[in-house]
């Protein structure tokens, strides 16, 4: 095998925090000295960071994917629409926020000055009474992001905030991995806002909007999740919550590009190719099985969500011990989502964000207008004068009639924009899903880790607790990168350094009367 090229821009890099904390990588050989051999199963964000960050250092890996794209929960295919026109479908939008290090240096493998991605101007929030909440012209810096918010925000009223309990509330002031877990995990987020006493008004435009990124009732998470998500976004880091968006879908603008860098670097990429059992090698290795071949390999990265690894590891009994199975095994996805889009015979009006979200307008959560910044939409729309318009439902009762739901969708979305009532639907596609992992109240004791019984055997994806600050995509990440790591450490090969946000809350003060609150 040849040695590939060394590939400085793809570090994940600071950003604009100059707090942002790196995890320096382990130090040996620059590549491997021998041959070694990995199977990644899973080909979304977690493993295909895993196979990059193995690839470039000389690992011969081969990644298998069940479904015929890459990306995994962020992936597309395309679709033929009544009119001819064939599309890239998803399972929808994704914010690539900018404190994402680990997966913007991922990006950063085929595209160093991220290109790719368009920063959207704001992140608008709407609730059905008529207010309206913006992020544009929030201070970044904590603590001045969160009382910037809470300022400029007419959903916070200061009669509201002598009701408050203070006290109970300062243990977001100072998050840290795993101390909040040890806290704060056995609470709903729910729970924990009703004892701060927090407005109602503002509540979920200030956190609940965290939980149902996590497609969770606030009932079923946990708050440390939710307390976290408020650190990396609000009170851990200064990058604030606006965010970037792939200019074309995301098979162009990221996974295609990936593939043929990892392919580059002598990786064999295998879509279509769904993993039926794993289990332990007589040599130390491992068997890999699919379809109607097996493999071996020196170890194993098991990339996958939440459903396909409880599924993998029932059908591989081997694997692991028996403790670790029956951990995997309690693994549960949250409730269902549904995405729909509608390619519209007509634009929305010239003054809609390209991405609004909502709240009290039934399941509604959110509204994009695709044709606003991605470049195949905003062909579409010019050449037929219509829209493309996207509709997001995030945990969905997992008992509801889909027709009903899908329609429920459309009469919100004539709500919101009433211009698109007489709209003529050119088109729709409805996707239903249920395989994002819940992170119940008391559940982080249970989650897996990277690392199992078996130092050959490493996991990866955001169900996996790693004890960094870190969530949703960047999860997955962090994740795959951590898992390369073990197995390059055990190789004795030099590894992937990583950043997250700062691992605890800025500003001694806030962090003194965090202190206190927990005595």
């Amino acid at each position: 095998m040849s040695r590939p090229a060394h590939h400085r821009s793809g570090t994940a890099r600071r950003g604009r925090d100059r707090r942002a904390r790196m995890l320096p990588a382990h130090q040996g050989t620059r590549y491997a000295t021998g041959r070694h051999t990995v199977a990644v199963v899973g080909g979304g964000i977690a493993g295909l960071a895993a196979a990059t960050a193995l690839a470039e250092r000389g690992v011969a890996v081969t990644l298998y994917e069940r479904e015929p794209y890459l990306g995994g929960r962020a992936g597309g295919w395309p679709t033929r629409l009544r009119d001819g026109t064939t599309v890239t479908m998803s399972r929808g939008f994704h914010a690539f926020f900018r404190q994402y290090y680990n997966l913007r240096g991922l990006l950063r493998r085929t595209d160093p000055t991220l290109a790719r991605l368009a920063g959207l101007p704001d992140y608008p929030l709407l609730h059905a009474d008529g207010l309206r909440d913006s992020f544009r012209r929030v201070p970044r810096t904590p603590p001045w992001s969160a009382l910037g918010f809470a300022a400029l925000s007419p959903s916070f009223r200061m009669r509201d905030l002598p009701a408050m309990d203070p006290v109970r509330a300062l243990p977001l002031l100072d998050v840290r991995v795993p101390d909040v877990y040890h806290r704060l995990d056995d609470t709903s987020a729910h729970d924990f806002l009703e004892a701060i006493r927090f407005p109602s008004q503002a509540r979920h435009l200030a956190f609940e909007v965290f939980s149902r990124s996590f497609f969770a009732d606030p009932r079923q998470l946990s708050a440390a999740e939710m307390a976290l998500m408020f650190h990396i976004y609000f009170l851990g880091s200064a990058e604030g919550l606006l965010f970037d968006v792939p200019r074309s879908p995301y098979p162009e603008a990221l996974w295609d590009p990936l593939a043929g860098y990892l392919g580059r670097h002598s990786a064999e990429v295998r879509t279509n190719s769904a993993v039926e059992h794993v289990a332990p090698a007589r040599d130390g290795g491992f068997e890999v099985a699919g379809g109607h071949d097996g493999h071996r390999y020196d170890a194993v990265v098991l990339a996958l969500d939440a459903t396909g690894l409880r599924s993998l590891a029932a059908r591989s009994q081997r694997l692991g011990d028996p403790a670790w199975r029956e951990r995997v095994a309690r693994l549960r996805p949250a409730q269902p989502f549904l995405v729909t889009r509608l390619w519209l015979d007509r634009p929305v009006a010239p003054d809609r964000p390209g991405f609004l979200g909502t709240s009290g307008f039934g399941g509604l959560d959110n509204i994009s207008v695709l044709d606003r910044w991605e470049d195949e939409s905003a062909r579409w729309a010019a050449r037929t004068g219509g829209s493309v318009v996207e509709l997001h439902a995030y945990a969905v009762d997992r008992h509801a009639a889909r027709a009903t739901e899908q329609r429920h969708l459309v009469d919100q979305l004539h709500r919101v924009y009433p211009e698109t009532h007489g709209a003529t639907v050119v088109d729709a596609r409805h996707e239903w899903r249920e395989d994002c992992p819940l992170f119940p109240v008391g559940g982080y004791a249970d989650r897996p880790t990277v690392h199992t019984p078996d130092p050959g055997l490493v996991v990866a994806g955001d169900c996996v607790r790693t004890d960094l600050p870190v969530a949703l995509m960047e999860r997955a990440a962090t994740s795959g990168f951590l898992a390369a790591n073990a197995l390059l450490k055990r190789w004795g090969i030099r590894g992937q350094a990583l950043w997250t946000v700062p691992d605890r809350g800025r500003g001694s003060i806030l962090r003194k009367a965090a202190e206190w609150a927990k005595r």
